[in-house]
């Protein structure tokens, strides 16, 4: 696929600076592009890259004026970081795709799969499933009795959805991810643990994407539920009963114990851990690492550190650790000149 300048800023509503009629076929960033490449320019510390760039289009904020010559066209937008979010977006879309059954493929006579559907071989689809129009079905999928599966979905390889779980319109689910299996339900008995049946589902809402090898398990009684639009890195674990607010993003090794419910438009950092039977108010931001041991009630609240704390006072806490030695020695030997004093003081009486 190939297009002009002129096409390309017609599409994100920007401004062409030098020949409209440049073509580009691809993407590069920027210190690595090449002719017939596309790049974008959003933080001014590779600026310098600009000035050196083989790529034949260049996207730039509206604000960016260059200190000297530049070979390429330029494409002048509001935020180029966006702009170049849609453009990938616009390019996969166009990208055709794969209909058809495999001959290797398995699939229940009972279940109901869609018009223009893909269904790679080994997949193997259960009795009463349901896949809406439009999804695509990678290699060695596995859907389970009675599961549904919304329109447009795609889900790649060694993909895992239980029995019964619900996955809504235009998922993205990653190769090895896990909807439904049990969760960390066991009694303790005076012979061992005790398994505690989990019979309820998980339920994934639409414009989900969830990446490889991340697990959301299954409630007890009732669903777990991940609201639409979150996002989910890979392995993250979401565990049985969590309900996690739309639009909340979650880096890798995020984990959420059981019975917390997360806000909207959270955003967890990479391996953040959050104690069960918490509620996260929404818009929390949680940095790398941060233990959230109870409830954040506060809209907005950023945090970081184990157990959390508001990061400001996280950070003047970390100052005052780094010195802790030295603040160690200076208390003890404090302690000393207090008690020679005192023996000086109980000698003159």
């Amino acid at each position: 696929m190939e297009f002009t300048a002129g096409m390309i800023a017609g599409l994100i509503e920007g401004t062409v600076v030098g020949d409209p009629a440049a073509k580009v076929n691809d993407f590069a960033k920027i210190e690595e592009g090449k002719p017939g490449c596309i790049s974008f320019l959003a933080n001014d510390k590779y600026e310098h890259y600009i000035y050196e760039t083989e790529s034949s289009v260049v996207l730039v904020n509206n604000n960016f004026e260059p200190k000297k010559e530049i070979k390429a066209t330029l494409i002048k937008v509001a935020d180029a970081r966006e702009a170049v979010a849609k453009l990938l977006q616009v390019y996969e879309s166009m990208k055709p795709k794969r209909t058809g059954v495999s001959e290797l493929a398995f699939i229940d006579p009972t279940a109901k799969v869609g018009e223009n559907c893909y269904i790679g071989p080994f997949v193997a689809i259960a009795e009463g499933v349901e896949i809406g129009d439009g999804c695509v079905l990678h290699p060695h999928v596995t859907i389970g009795k009675n599961a549904k599966v919304g329109s447009n979905t795609e889900i790649y390889s060694n993909a895992v959805i239980y029995h019964d779980c619900k996955v809504g319109d235009r998922c993205i689910l990653h190769a090895g991810c896990v909807i439904g299996a049990d969760g960390f339900g066991f009694q303790p008995t005076e012979k061992g643990y005790e398994k505690i049946p989990q019979i309820g589902i998980a339920i994934i809402e639409d414009d989900v994407e969830i990446g490889a090898n991340t697990c959301v398990d299954r409630a007890v009684m009732g669903a777990t539920i991940v609201h639409s639009g979150v996002k989910l890195d890979n392995l993250v674990q979401i565990a049985h009963n969590d309900e996690i607010g739309s639009h909340t993003v979650m880096s890798a090794q995020v984990g959420v114990a059981g019975s917390t419910k997360v806000g909207q438009w959270c955003m967890f950092g990479g391996q953040v851990g959050v104690a069960g039977h918490a509620t996260i108010a929404d818009r929390t931001q949680a940095g790398a690492q941060a233990g959230i041991a109870n409830s954040v009630k506060k809209e907005g609240t950023a945090l970081q550190g184990s157990p959390a704390i508001e990061f400001r006072n996280f950070w003047k806490s970390s100052v005052i650790f780094k010195n802790l030695p030295q603040l160690n020695t200076t208390v003890l030997q404090l302690q000393k000149e207090i008690e020679a004093l005192k023996q000086q003081l109980a000698d003159k009486q």
